[in-house]
């Protein structure tokens, strides 16, 4: 017998904010006498909605009464009531996520999210999302091989390595193409990142707020950057600037025999794209800029890349498609003690789970 229920997956990201909803369906395997053995068999997308900029109050706070009502609007859009939405995913990535006010704003969208709830990404898990998202999962997995997964955001560059589907390793890179922002229509600097504001003085370029740059001093940043992804690629001799890019550790040798590269995120947008627009500037930042330059140097590395299922919406895809498990064989529960939410998860080794037993 089969059930379908609706998902829902929520994507606060540092540019960019949209939503997706999926139909879910799952089906008890098992023979009529036996316990129960519930899996998914069927993911469908119903709805894409819109991709909306993500509202600011200032460079360091969310606006999460205008995010909110993006989120309610595109409820509307879909025609899909909140009660109908069984469960999803409320995230939110990139440099968004060190917003002062990131924890109150995904609490306050988490009760759009049905009643089991995943919030809140690390850079692993997000890595994750993104990559099966994208579909570099599934293509590991139909053509037997190994796929890195680069998702290039405003803020972040989140990386996961599928070995045949399965995961063998993931981190993520301070690098984006929101990480200097300048003012309308000028090449003042608005906003500047700190880590990007030491690798630029490294390059001999000093980048301030009211710094007005030019384009070759910009290129020379964006190539930079680039060449700290393509080092990424390497188990030893990495450059100083991955070294000081990367977000919380280093690549395992996971990277050993991996065959293919693929992009997602809102400057992958722009990676793949045969014809470039005019204005490189357009969104008032250097994402256009680094989307060439990461194309290039991951070329003169000689990688094979390939072109994912989905770039700027992966990890919104991943959020309402990929967040989903069921396991175990549930016979009954206790409906004044469940649904729990919010609940912070933490995966324990097996060193940490047999010293705690010795306790």
């Amino acid at each position: 017998m089969k059930e379908s229920f609706i998902s829902v997956g929520i994507d606060i990201g540092t540019s960019t904010t949209h939503l997706i909803f999926s139909q879910i369906t799952i089906e008890n395997m098992a023979s009529g006498a036996r316990v129960p053995q519930i899996k998914i068999v069927g993911k469908e997308i119903l709805y894409e909605g819109e991709i909306h900029t993500t509202p600011l109050i200032s460079n360091t706070r969310l606006d999460g009464e205008a995010i909110k009502a993006i989120i309610e609007a595109e409820y509307l859009k879909a025609g899909i009531p909140k009660a109908e939405v069984a469960t999803g995913a409320v995230i939110i990535t990139g440099d968004t996520a060190r917003k002062e006010n990131a924890q109150e704003v995904q609490k306050a969208l988490s009760g759009m999210a049905g009643d089991f709830v995943v919030s809140v990404a690390g850079p692993d898990l997000e890595s994750i999302i993104s990559g099966k998202g994208a579909g570099a999962a599934k293509y590991a997995f139909d053509h037997n091989t190994r796929v890195a997964n680069y998702d290039v955001g405003g803020g972040t560059t989140n990386i996961a390595v599928f070995d045949h589907g399965e995961v063998a390793d993931a981190t993520c890179l301070d690098i984006g193409g929101r990480l200097i922002r300048f003012k309308k229509d000028t090449l003042e600097v608005e906003y500047v990142f700190h880590k990007i504001q030491k690798l630029a003085a490294g390059l001999g370029i000093g980048v301030e707020v009211g710094t007005m740059l030019t384009r070759p001093e910009i290129e020379k940043i964006t190539a930079e950057m680039a060449k700290a992804m393509v080092s990424s690629l390497k188990i030893e001799n990495r450059s100083e600037a991955y070294k000081a890019l990367v977000t919380h550790r280093d690549f395992t040798a996971a990277y050993q025999g991996t065959k293919y590269v693929s992009f997602s995120g809102g400057v992958a947008d722009y990676i793949y794209r045969e014809v470039l627009p005019e204005n490189v500037f357009l969104h008032n930042d250097m994402g256009v800029l680094l989307a060439m330059d990461i194309r290039k140097a991951f070329e003169k590395e000689g990688a094979l890349i390939i072109k994912p299922i989905e770039t700027i919406r992966a990890t919104v895809v991943g959020a309402g498609s990929h967040t989903v498990e069921i396991s175990g064989s549930t016979i009954c529960y206790d409906a004044q003690l469940l649904p729990l939410k919010n609940i912070p998860v933490l995966k324990i080794s097996p060193q940490a789970e047999k010293s705690t037993k010795e306790l």
